[in-house]
């Protein structure tokens, strides 16, 4: 498990960036943490560090964000899945199979369907500005 804290939404990118690099296909993240507390923007910081060209936003309305990069990136919403068929109408179970990264928001809606192996990211609000970030995984982390 690490920690980190981060000052501002450019400081939770840098350490998504680097955690990126110990990526690698087929790894799930689910996040953890309310509203407003950066997983879009650990989101980008994820982007950047696999290299993806674009510009990134929070899935809300799509449900899932495809990106382009050195590992393709899916980046869902799970916030309005309720059920196993919403979860299936997402195509979340597909995407597990196709060797890409997932970072999932709202995880915690479907914690029975997570793999064995996914790593988790929690962010914590500790202050308007200042953030708390634990990912916790298998050895690399």
């Amino acid at each position: 498990m690490k920690q980190f804290i981060t000052h501002s939404p450019s400081e939770t990118e840098q350490v998504a960036s680097q955690f990126a690099q110990q990526l690698k296909p087929g790894d799930v993240i689910a996040y953890r943490g309310g509203l407003g507390v950066g997983k879009t923007a650990f989101t980008r910081g994820l982007a950047e560090g696999l290299q993806v060209i674009g510009e990134v936003s929070s899935p809300t309305f799509s449900l899932v964000n495809e990106y382009q990069g050195k590992i393709p990136l899916y980046h869902f919403d799970m916030y309005r899945i309720n059920t196993l068929d919403d979860l299936y109408f997402t195509g979340f179970f597909d995407y597990l199979e196709n060797g890409s990264i997932l970072a999932i928001e709202w995880s915690e809606n479907i914690a029975d369907y997570l793999p064995e192996n996914t790593i988790t990211v929690e962010l914590k609000r500790l202050d308007e500005t200042t953030r708390e970030i634990t990912i916790d995984g298998d050895e690399r982390f």
